[in-house]
């Protein structure tokens, strides 16, 4: 099992459901190769966990950060975009994240404004900016994965890996903020690609397994699947092959509602359903250009189709037709 830790945010404040229902916010500007960012800002903005954590003003009124705080930049960006409850709707239709494209740099050093960049990797480095801004120091790895966005989007990872002389198991754990997903193979849909992942494998004859039990160094099998689901499911389908660099183009089927149960260390018990609220589309036949746009699902159980500076409803079933890049499920 897992060792409990000391808890930075205690999860039983966390908030699944939107506090206040409303139509969607504004749109996001466009300066020019800054639709990987907008995406990224417009799939959190509508993170109903999240949302309700930065509009209840908790982190600034106790952020001791000094200088740049991906928390505080999060949560002014989110109260500028979300109208308040008295509002019908925003007051801008759309509004520039001057913030966030200052403050690039600090979020991850890769980035070049001006330059189009992966939405994935804005993503992780924007949780992880987040993440860092909730630490304090003198904290062990465990305490570590306690933090608000580890509450809301972490989750735990268990490999098992089987001697296949003696059927000894040694069981390993690994939190996880996001799952990455090959499509290359076998992925019709992201259940047949999920079925894959949870499937044993055996070790490559390079991994030279040694078994602790029967001493002997050979064959092996490893499963991995899912011991604890987050709270907010994020998962990547890669869309660029890692040998060739060419994007992968093939539409990948995926559910409005997905049960974790069968992909989970435990498959007894209750169906583990999270519906999508959430997604993300790159357009364009190269992964080095094209365009990023999303589709969101706002507080008034609404879908919006989300590209750059325009806001414009849609109807659900046109969304799981997308070629999909990122996809965002809620427990």
């Amino acid at each position: 099992g897992i060792a409990l830790p000391q808890r930075i945010f205690p999860p039983e404040k966390i908030s699944m459901d939107w506090q206040q229902r409303q139509r969607p916010g504004a749109g996001l500007c466009n300066l020019g190769s800054t639709c990987y960012i907008n995406v990224i800002l417009q799939c959190l903005t509508y993170t109903p966990p999240l949302a309700n954590y930065l509009l209840s003003y908790q982190h600034s009124q106790a952020c001791h950060q000094q200088g740049f705080c991906m928390m505080c930049t999060m949560e002014a960006h989110v109260r500028k975009v979300l109208p308040p409850a008295t509002n019908l709707g925003s007051s801008a239709t759309a509004i520039l994240p001057g913030a966030v494209l200052r403050d690039l740099k600090f979020i991850g050093e890769e980035f070049e404004y001006g330059r189009q960049e992966n939405a994935y990797e804005f993503l992780r480095c924007t949780l992880d900016a987040m993440h860092r801004a909730c630490l304090s120091c003198h904290l062990d790895v465990s305490s570590q994965e306690t933090t608000i966005v580890h509450q809301i989007f972490g989750g735990f990872i268990k490999s098992r890996v089987t001697c296949l002389s003696c059927q000894a198991a040694v069981d390993s754990y690994k939190a996880f903020l996001d799952v990455s997903l090959d499509i290359r193979v076998r992925a019709s849909s992201l259940t047949t690609v999920l079925e894959d992942c949870v499937t044993p494998k055996q070790l490559d004859q390079t991994e030279c397994f040694r078994c602790s039990k029967c001493k002997k160094k050979g064959a092996a099998s490893k499963k991995v699947t899912v011991h604890r689901a987050p709270r907010i499911l994020t998962l990547c389908l890669e869309r660029a092959d890692q040998w060739t660099g060419t994007k992968i183009s093939k539409f990948v089927e995926y559910p409005e509602y997905l049960d974790l149960r069968p992909y989970m260390s435990d498959t007894a018990g209750e169906p583990l359903l999270c519906s999508l609220y959430a997604i993300v589309v790159h357009t364009g036949d190269t992964c080095l250009e094209g365009h990023f746009l999303c589709y969101a699902k706002a507080s008034n159980g609404l879908w919006y189709k989300m590209d750059d500076e325009s806001v414009a409803n849609c109807d659900i079933h046109t969304v799981p037709g997308q070629q999909a890049y990122l996809l965002f499920y809620a427990r």
